[in-house]
């Protein structure tokens, strides 16, 4: 089991991610663990988009037999 720390929040982010936990399936604490390392990454990687980096870390969590190999496309010749 993973160890756990209580810290205070602005009510309105709590409220936020309460709202956001909900549509995205993910517990309160799953949400502001998710935007916390979204945010992470965003600030290790000021060049990319924050769009990619959580779709990047989103397909990272996806168990490895769900994953579709990279096929690419060949050249129209």
């Amino acid at each position: 089991m993973t160890a756990t720390t209580s810290i205070r929040i602005e009510q309105t982010l709590y409220d936020q991610a309460k709202a956001d936990a909900a549509a995205e399936h993910r517990t309160i604490s799953g949400q502001v663990e998710y935007w916390a390392k979204v945010g992470r990454a965003a600030l290790d990687n000021p060049d990319l988009p924050v769009t990619f980096i959580a779709e990047s870390l989103a397909s990272m969590a996806e168990p490895r037999e769900d994953a579709m190999p990279f096929v690419a496309r060949s050249r129209a010749e």
